[in-house]
This record gives C-alpha cells, sequence and structure tokens, in this order.
C-alpha cells in the first residue's frame, strides 16, 4: 500500500497528468492534490477523512448520488455473467437492448434508435458523422456546415472542441476547425442592448442565426446544436420565447437540430429531458453524464425517426456503416445505465429535482440577489448559478485578473461544499445530485452567502 500522505501525492504530481489542471502548478505543489476515497448521497469524503457536500454532483453528473449499492451490484452481476462483448454486425448483450428501449420510451416523440458511446464527446462525434453522411446520402454534399453558440460546450475533442463556444478549449490547439461556426449566446444578462426584452433579445438571437446561414447559403447549412441550458457557458436559462424562435429558423432553412441533453437528460430540469421543458423537437440528442450518473462511462446519440430513415436508406445503397467504437455498448455501462434509470424511476428523484429544486434557487435568490456585487442569480431544476460584478447598477464586470469566482469557490470549498468555478465570468455554478434534502439545500446557501462576504471583504 502507498503512504497515503507522502508517497501517493508526490506520484500524483509526477505521473498523474491532471485534465483542466495548471499543469505547472500542480506538477510544483503550488495547488492541493485532494484523493477521494468515498462518498454518500451528496456528500464525499477523502483520505484525510474530510467530507464535502458535492453541490455539483461530479461534473453534473453522479444524479443519483453516491454509494448506490444498487447499480453496484448490477455492475459486479454482469461482470460476472459477461464482461464484454462488442456490438458490430448485428451483436449485442441483454442490458444494451434493454437500456435502448428504456432510453427511447422515456424520450421526446419521434425518436427511434440509440448508438452508445463512452463520453458526451464521442457522442457528439458520432452526430457530426451522421449529420454529414445524411446529407451525403441526401445528394447535397455541400450541405456540410454546422453552426454552434459561444458559450455552448459540446466536448473537447478536434471537432467537438471546435462545436464548444468557450476560449479556454481553442487555446492553442487550433481551434474552431472549419465547418464549424458559432452564432450569439443566449444569455440575457449579458446582452449589450439592455434595452431589449427577454422576448426581442430571443428575436435577436433568431435574427443573427438568419442572417448567418443566409451569409453562408442556406444550401451549405446542414445543423444547428444546443444545449436547451447552457452548461459550462454559465447555466444560463434561455430567455422567453428563444427555442421556438430558433426552430423557426431552423425549419425555413432545413437544418436539423442537435440538442445536446449530456447535462439535462435524465431529469436535471424536472422533465426526463429539457427538450420536453422547452418544447424542444430535435432530430439528435445528445446523452451522457445523467444515463449512468457516472458510475460506469457511458454516452448516447438518439436517432429520430427522420433521420434513421435517410441512415436506412444509406446503409441499403452503401453496405454497413462505417462507424464503431470498441466499447460501444459496454454491457457493464449498460447493466450501470439500466439499474441507474430505474433507480431515478423508484425514488422519484424526479420529483425530488423539482421541489428540491425550486426551494434551493428561491433560497439562494433571497440570501444573494441584493448583494451589492451579485448580478444575477439564476437556474432552473437543479441547476444554478450566481454571476458576480464589480458595480451591480452599471453591469460592470471585475477584471479576470481578480478572479473572484475561483476565489470563492474555493472559500466554498474550506467552509465543506464544492460548488463550480465557471469560465470566461465570475459565475458560481451548482449542480446537485438529484437526492439533495431541503436541509442540505440550505447548509450549501448559508455556506454560499459565507464564502460571498468573506471574498468580497477582501477587495
Amino acid at each position: 500500500m502507498l503512504d497515503q500522505t507522502n508517497e501517493l501525492t508526490a506520484f500524483d504530481r509526477d505521473h498523474f497528468f491532471h485534465p483542466s489542471t495548471h499543469m505547472g502548478m500542480h506538477a510544483r505543489g503550488e495547488t492541493p492534490t485532494r484523493v477521494v476515497t468515498g462518498g454518500k448521497g451528496a456528500t464525499i469524503v477523502d483520505r484525510d477523512g474530510r467530507e464535502s457536500l458535492d453541490a455539483f454532483a461530479g461534473l453534473y453528473c453522479v444524479n443519483v448520488g453516491y454509494g448506490r449499492t444498487e447499480i453496484a451490484d448490477a455492475i459486479a452481476t454482469q461482470a460476472h455473467k459477461l464482461p464484454y462483448y462488442h456490438a458490430y454486425v448485428g451483436h449485442g448483450s441483454e442490458p444494451a437492448i434493454q437500456l435502448a428501449k428504456m432510453i427511447i420510451d422515456r424520450a421526446p416523440a419521434g425518436m427511434s434508435r440509440v448508438y452508445f458511446g463512452l463520453s458526451g464527446s464521442d457522442a457528439n462525434e458520432t452526430n457530426i458523422k451522421l449529420i454529414w453522411y445524411y446529407n451525403n446520402v441526401l445528394g447535397r454534399p455541400e450541405k456540410k456546415k454546422i453552426i454552434s453558440r459561444w458559450r455552448g460546450y459540446h466536448g473537447s475533442g478536434v471537432m467537438t472542441g471546435s462545436l464548444t463556444g468557450l476560449a479556454l478549449f481553442h487555446n492553442a490547439f487550433d481551434l474552431p476547425r472549419a465547418p464549424i461556426l458559432h452564432t450569439e449566446a443566449p444569455y440575457y444578462f449579458r446582452r449589450a442592448d439592455r434595452s431589449m426584452s427577454e422576448e426581442q433579445f430571443s428575436q435577436f438571437c433568431a435574427d443573427k442565426l438568419e442572417e448567418m446561414i443566409l451569409a453562408e447559403g442556406p444550401h451549405t447549412v446542414a445543423a444547428f446544436i444546443g444545449e436547451p441550458l447552457l452548461g459550462t457557458g454559465g447555466i444560463v436559462p434561455p430567455p422567453a420565447g428563444y427555442w421556438e424562435k430558433i426552430q423557426a429558423v431552423l425549419t425555413k432553412y432545413d437544418v436539423l437540430l442537435v440538442a445536446d441533453e449530456v447535462v439535462t437528460g435524465f431529469g436535471r430540469l424536472g422533465t426526463m429531458f429539457g427538450s420536453d421543458h422547452y418544447g424542444i423537437k430535435p432530430d439528435l440528442i445528445t446523452i451522457a453524464k445523467g444515463l449512468t450518473s457516472a458510475y460506469l462511462p457511458l454516452s448516447g446519440t438518439i436517432v429520430s425517426e427522420k433521420v434513421w430513415d435517410v441512415l436506412v436508406q444509406g446503409s441499403d445503397q452503401l453496405g454497413a456503416i462505417g462507424h464503431g467504437w470498441t466499447y460501444s455498448a459496454h454491457p457493464l455501462c449498460a447493466a450501470a445505465g439500466v439499474a441507474n434509470l430505474d433507480l431515478i424511476d423508484k425514488l422519484d428523484l424526479i420529483e425530488n429535482v423539482r421541489t428540491v429544486g425550486a426551494h434551493f434557487r428561491a433560497a439562494l435568490a433571497a440570501a444573494l440577489s441584493d448583494h451589492a456585487h451579485v448580478g444575477e442569480v439564476r437556474g432552473n431544476g437543479l441547476l444554478a448559478a450566481v454571476e458576480f460584478v464589480a458595480d451591480k447598477d452599471d453591469r460592470v464586470f471585475f477584471d479576470p485578473e481578480q478572479k473572484i469566482g475561483p476565489r470563492i469557490s474555493a472559500a466554498l470549498a474550506e467552509r465543506g461544499v464544492i460548488g463550480r468555478a465557471m469560465p470566461e465570468g465570475d459565475i458560481l455554478g451548482f449542480a446537485p445530485p438529484f437526492c439533495l434534502t431541503q436541509e442540505e439545500a440550505d447548509v450549501v446557501v448559508g455556506k454560499t452567502l459565507e464564502a460571498v462576504e468573506s471574498v468580497m471583504t477582501q477587495i
């Protein structure tokens, strides 16, 4: 066994390449190493015995909470029975087939099939290939451009990182790549014209999208991708009328709609899918995180009947589709997914999202909305964010060098609660497990207020 205080830390700094981490600072020991060893419900514990209320559910993903033996047992049972077999040329496993049926039963109307992967990034890579394949089969080789939004998050691969509209994921990576384009973010708080109502701003976003499609040529624009509610870009609900107006433009120019539901799928907004919540009628849906509550990695592309019919036509013309991952529909991951969705139903966790989520957001707003340096408290379901400003009345933002958001996040962690400092702004985000209690929600709010006050008194 490794020495839990010294040797493990040394191995971490010398050998472990952490994602989304300041590499030099961590290797030099300037940032902390935290080894998480366990968890139960909404709480995690580290090797030092320090407990933290995880108000971000890992990365929006441990939706049913930590320590669910039902999922662990399902994984173990499947591992003893059949740990792996591929899904190529018609092969399958019982849990993968069962999970596909469970997903379609829960999906918005008009969906047909599920293609499984491992991460949201690879699911969006699948989406890109299917969009291009779809238009080639229909004899439209020029219709290939995909429009995303600034501040959207859709992965960190080459093409999915291009879909993402955040500079952090582009810097020094030669991204974004063609044929990806970006249009206006539906971020009402940061609108340039503050005289606009929400409906007017939504129309402005739709008009900007239409201008881009016309400038590029409708015959070249294949798809539009968007999260029902912006996630990593700031946890930003869409302004009133947004999705209705956007979909009208897409329909007008025969542009496919991809709903990236990696965060919102399977209950995060108090509905099974965010598409249902906002009246979105997608052609493709991206799923991941909440599919297994991250007990094992699993993602998927849900394909609509409209797109599936064209894919079948392509296979009849071209033969077997040339797309596959070794671990597509992995039996262990699928078993975790089946147990996870069963648990969401059995524990009525989506109802808890609605009730505790409403209480949490109301309490957060009551505690912080009137603070001199809080510009906005926003959210939906069990998603919430607090955005900090230097001047509330004139909506002046802090100098990024002050790192207000990260400092508040760190102060909150010191108080035993995990929130996330979101990129490109001083924004503190929350996405707790669905099993969060009202009492735990109140703890998060109280500790957040303490953290805000501790940092703001320093400036």
